[in-house]
């Protein structure tokens, strides 16, 4: 199960030579604080609301299929789902503080399932129609595998999945509005934790030597940088390639994440533009020198064009591999990660001092 950490400046090898105000004269001085405020309330906590919106109306679709089993309402399930995948996804990239307590991100998502310990746990849990498992404040003392987007996909798309638009299967839908629920509960936990006034966003936004966990502003934006870097990593080397082979004959399509609902390539989609609108609404561009405000412009159009290719490998995931332009595609998809990680992780890191060459993907 691959880890991130909490704390990024833990992690990376860091050189911070300069307060990140001092890479612009003082008359365009760009203050580390304003940088994090305008991710916070520009990026943070419209991306986690929206997730809790999402997650509310998946809650209410799945009600509503448990009441009135019938195609047409386990279709508004599965669109609901996709719709709640697709605002995970973007919020997903800030992996760190709120989402971090109570084992939220892998009760939110159990993936990689390489041994596929969370499917048996979800199967058996069908099979023994445990009702502790249908009751969404036990489901969330359960296995972290049975209580997320990943066992919601099974339910709606597993084996079995279309007995939920009869009255054959009562128990299956049951869990499934569980899992639901629990995954509302955890979204409006995490949005009411970065909108509390003394709580993580304020010692994000507010360095100080008296900060537990950011001492100064080069901490706070080092945090900042290290989602742009990590989220890279971590969507072509771990979700990508874990599915796209150096070779067709090395493609395992039945690894790529979400590959039951055909949310792949618009999970990985929403990932980049997740990370697009962060370092736009952010203005982290704004603080490199005028020689290099390029960076800003280029990071952007790169983030959108990967954002547009990946949009445009629709349908099955092994269908799409085994389409060689389809596959040429996102091969072209890696191709740009691989050019963003430089831009940002060589680049624009060197730009602002830091080190490059660091990941919350090196070691556990």
């Amino acid at each position: 199960m691959l880890k991130r950490v909490a704390l990024m400046s833990k992690r990376m090898a860091l050189a911070l030579p300069f307060l990140l105000a001092a890479v612009l004269p003082a008359s365009a001085a760009v203050k580390a604080s304003d940088v994090i405020g305008r991710a916070i309330d520009g990026f943070v906590r419209p991306a986690y609301a929206s997730l809790d919106e999402h997650a509310g109306g998946l809650t209410m679709a799945m009600h509503q299929l448990c009441e009135a089993p019938s195609g047409q309402n386990l279709e508004a399930a599965r669109a609901a789902f996709s719709g709640t995948v697709e605002a995970w996804s973007v919020a997903e990239i800030i992996a760190f503080g709120p989402i971090k307590e109570n084992n939220r991100l892998e009760r939110m998502l159990y993936w990689p399932d390489r041994k596929s310990i969370g499917l048996r746990q979800v199967q058996a849990t069908l099979a023994s129609k445990d009702p502790s498992a249908a009751d969404p404040a036990q489901l969330a003392q359960k296995s972290v595998a049975m209580q997320g987007l990943g066992a919601l996909e099974y339910v709606l798309y597993g084996d079995g999945a279309e007995t939920l638009a009869g009255k054959d299967d009562p128990y299956r839908c049951a869990y499934g509005a569980a899992v639901a629920g629990n995954i509302e509960a955890m979204a409006g936990e995490v949005r009411d934790g970065w909108q509390k006034p003394d709580g993580f966003a304020s010692l994000w936004a507010n360095p100080g030597p008296k900060n537990p966990l950011y001492r100064d502003g080069n901490e706070a934006v080092t945090e900042l940088v290290g989602v742009f870097i990590n989220e890279l990593d971590m969507i072509r080397d771990v979700r990508l390639k874990g599915f796209l082979g150096a070779k067709p004959d090395a493609d395992k399509p039945k690894q790529a994440i979400y590959w039951r609902s055909q949310n792949t390539t618009a999970s990985l989609a929403a990932n980049l533009s997740g990370i697009d609108q962060l370092f736009q609404v952010s203005r982290l561009g704004d603080a490199l020198p005028a020689d290099a405000q390029w960076m800003a412009e280029s990071i952007h159009i790169q983030l959108s064009n990967g954002v547009t290719t990946a949009k445009s490998v629709a349908g099955p995931i092994d269908k799409a591999l085994a389409d060689p332009a389809l596959r040429d595609k996102l091969e072209h998809f890696a191709l740009i990660t691989s050019s963003l990680s430089t831009l940002i992780g060589t680049r624009l890191t060197a730009e602002f001092g830091l080190t490059a060459g660091f990941s919350s993907l090196d070691g556990d």
